[in-house]
């Protein structure tokens, strides 16, 4: 992409109210709020998930391969000004991310089919991006809906994240669609736990958090609502 890549550690958990409301109360006193968040201290994301013809996305982190890539086109509290399409390369327990933002028109450019919106040739991402929907026949394939609480600790460059009501926009890809109606991916006494961090956990915060306790997540959130799609049999992969 031609600019170094920063890798960050990302550990993710399956925890249920009772461990969100504990955890929750302990970390508040410690950390920070997100300054994009609302009063509520939380925010809406909405991402639409793209995958080639082999579905490669999916299978590769069905199949545990260690270095994978995914992307999406991703918003915030389904506003239309701030459209971000983002690469996102696991590799084992660490993440690193590369985004370009993109017009409405883009968006629509794209959903309709029309890839050369993304031929901008001072955007690598864009370019790679046109280049996999011609060559590798990259598509929408789900929407993934959620509400997030993030707490961000500036030592460590830390930021934890609570993802509740998880949902799945089955066979939608307008993610402003204004009748889209998300339904539950899991049950909503779940909550997904994200530890993102650079070099380290403070120990206020890993005493806090009490990893060994809880349940590592090995799902993300588009293979819970692809599953979720096959299990009630909207489609095949």
């Amino acid at each position: 992409m031609g600019t170094k890549l920063k890798y960050r550690h990302e550990l993710k958990f399956l925890i249920n109210r009772q461990q969100y409301f504990i955890i929750r109360q302990r970390l508040i006193n410690l950390m920070d709020r997100d300054q994009h968040v609302g009063s509520n201290g939380e925010y809406h994301i909405r991402s639409l998930y793209f995958d080639d013809i082999d579905n490669s996305a999916l299978h590769e982190k069905l199949g545990g391969i260690r270095q994978r890539c995914k992307y999406r086109i991703r918003i915030y509290n389904v506003q239309e000004h701030v459209i971000h399409f983002e690469k996102k390369i696991k590799l084992n327990d660490y993440i690193a991310k590369v985004k370009e933002p993109i017009t409405l028109d883009m968006y629509r450019s794209i959903l309709a089919g029309d890839f050369q919106a993304l031929y901008v040739p001072e955007k690598p991402l864009l370019m790679e991006l046109y280049q996999q929907m011609n060559h590798r026949l990259l598509r929408p394939k789900v929407i993934v809906d959620y509400v997030r609480e993030p707490l961000i600790y500036p030592n460590g460059n830390v930021r934890i994240t609570f993802d509740k009501n998880l949902r799945t926009g089955l066979h939608a890809v307008d993610i402003f669609d204004k009748n889209l109606r998300p339904v539950a991916a899991i049950d909503d006494n779940f909550i997904i736990l994200e530890v993102k961090y650079d070099e380290f956990i403070p120990e206020a915060i890993r005493a806090a958090l009490q990893l060994e306790g809880l349940n590592r997540q090995s799902a993300s959130k588009y293979v819970i609502c692809r599953k979720f799609l096959k299990e009630n049999s909207w489609e095949d992969y």
